[in-house]
């Protein structure tokens, strides 16, 4: 199901959205340049949607959602942006948010404005928690440095081939041909002033990261060219408790490479977190 709500400022938020209403939420946020399409796995999974209902949203500027001037590079906005969409899923009960990539980095925005309220548990999956130069939570691979800035550029010569290359490292390990032309197409689909505003950003999360109180789960490729594992090892030590789980051979999309695997992990994890899933 495709719905929306209401953002910062009034911007629009496109959402996909299966399982049952009555059932405890999952959040999923995905990360630069891409789409809640990237969680079509877990979407589809019938246990998942059995015992949760599952909301993948469209961050702001891309996929369905709309495509403001400004707010890209302001903590509040995304914070203020993930809460409404926590409201819609959760209806006043506790979430599991799930970030992958800049999904975690806008998880930590909406931490550091409003805490764990409304959260049951978080999953940074190959996700990143800072962004700037020298911030180890924020720590890029090979394929992510090879990219920028041509990804950036507004001359289609320039960004085409270097979000192509990005894309094609994205995954270790074979992925449907399909899916994979549908992430590259998302990401070009996405504005150049979008996917160039996201980076300018500086931030350290350490202290946020620190202050977490609920169960966290931080999973991660550990042939991951465009996070680097680092960014996922520098959240997992920060984070009191936190759990790790490292995909060997597994790059970039780890839920999407090890589907069955992954929302095996998400599920155990959830089920621990969420009164009212039902069990099998």
């Amino acid at each position: 199901m495709l719905t929306e709500v209401v953002g910062s400022g009034g911007v629009r938020l496109g959402l996909r959205v299966a399982g049952a209403e009555r059932t405890p939420a999952i959040v999923l946020v995905h990360g630069w340049a891409q789409s809640s399409l990237a969680w079509s796995a877990q979407l589809a999974d019938p246990d998942l949607a059995e015992r949760f209902r599952l909301v993948a949203v469209d961050l702001r500027g891309h996929g369905n959602s709309d495509v403001p001037v400004e707010g890209y590079d302001d903590s509040l906005t995304w914070a203020t942006d993930l809460a409404a969409v926590l409201d819609f899923a959760g209806a006043g009960a506790p979430v599991v948010l799930v970030g992958w990539s800049y999904g975690g980095l806008v998880i930590a925005d909406y931490l550091r404005h409003h805490g764990t309220e409304g959260v049951a548990g978080i999953v940074l999956a190959g996700a990143i928690t800072e962004i700037g130069r020298d911030r180890p939570g924020g720590a890029t691979g090979p394929a992510m440095r090879a990219a920028l800035p041509a990804a950036l550029s507004d001359d289609p010569a320039v960004a085409v081939p270097a979000l192509t290359m990005l894309s094609a490292h994205m995954a270790a390990e074979p992925v449907d041909g399909a899916l994979a032309q549908a992430l590259l197409g998302t990401s070009l689909s996405v504005p150049p002033r979008v996917r160039g505003a996201l980076f300018r950003r500086k931030v350290d999360s350490g202290e946020v990261l620190a202050g977490i109180d609920v169960p966290a789960l931080v999973v991660h490729g550990d042939a991951d060219e465009v996070v680097d594992p680092s960014a996922g090892e520098y959240a997992a030590g920060k984070i009191p408790g936190a759990r790790r789980r490292w995909f060997e051979g597994a790059g970039h999309l780890p839920f999407v490479e090890r589907a069955a695997e992954f929302n095996d992990e998400l599920r155990r994890f959830a089920e621990q977190l969420l009164p009212g899933a039902s069990q099998r």
